[in-house]
């Protein structure tokens, strides 16, 4: 087709969609923009995460470091951020990851543990930040296995409850189950991007 009969194609179609203009959509955006205030849903959070194949567990605060040491065959080696409560990997191998260690390392390990930022209910969305006991986004996506503690405390119901409670100046990382993509033919295919396995230890009172 040559320029002056794509003009003209272009033309009688503006002309046809000029009377009829299409109608204006309003988006509304008076959703809560707040923090949540009281707990969050925790069996909503954990429903929702689990549907993304990852593993729940919900444990009390003294039983963190045996369900850890639970999850990993013995004489595993963990990487873990260089500020994650030592407790946490009690009677295992952790390495903690200062000075950093080589994407090699962290490709041999068997697992990373780490804390997060915030939890959301209705996606079953994991949020790090980088923040205490989280470590850098390298730590949880190269190793094929991120066993991710989550205290019940750090759950919020909506997306925008968890977006007020995080500083949008920090590197976040949005984590919803194992990694996976799907090819053109729907085919499920996990551990593309990341870790293969997820566990989550949701930390009650």
């Amino acid at each position: 087709m040559n320029e002056s009969a794509r003009s003209a194609v272009l033309g009688r179609i503006r002309a046809a969609l000029a009377p009829a203009p299409p109608p204006q959509v309003v988006v509304g955006r008076d959703y809560e923009r707040q923090q949540l205030r009281g707990p969050g849903d925790v069996a909503r959070f954990a429903e929702t995460v689990a549907d993304y194949r990852a593993r729940v567990l919900h444990i009390g605060a003294d039983a963190i470091g045996d369900t850890v040491a639970s999850l990993v065959p013995a004489g595993a080696v963990l990487a873990v951020p260089h500020d994650l409560p030592p407790h946490w990997v009690a009677g295992v191998n952790a390495v903690p990851d200062d000075p950093a260690l080589s994407n090699a390392h962290l490709d041999e390990a068997t697992a990373v543990v780490t804390g997060c930022a915030v939890a959301i209910a209705a996606t079953g969305t994991i949020v790090l930040d980088g923040g205490a006991a989280q470590g850098r986004r390298a730590l949880t996506l190269i190793p094929d296995h991120h066993i991710c503690v989550v205290f019940a405390g750090q759950i919020v119901d909506t997306v925008p409850q968890g977006f007020a409670a995080l500083n949008p100046l920090r590197p976040l990382t949005f984590i919803s189950g194992p990694s996976a993509t799907s090819d053109i033919e729907l085919e499920r295919v996990e551990g593309v991007h990341g870790p293969r396995t997820l566990d989550v230890l949701i930390v009650e009172s």
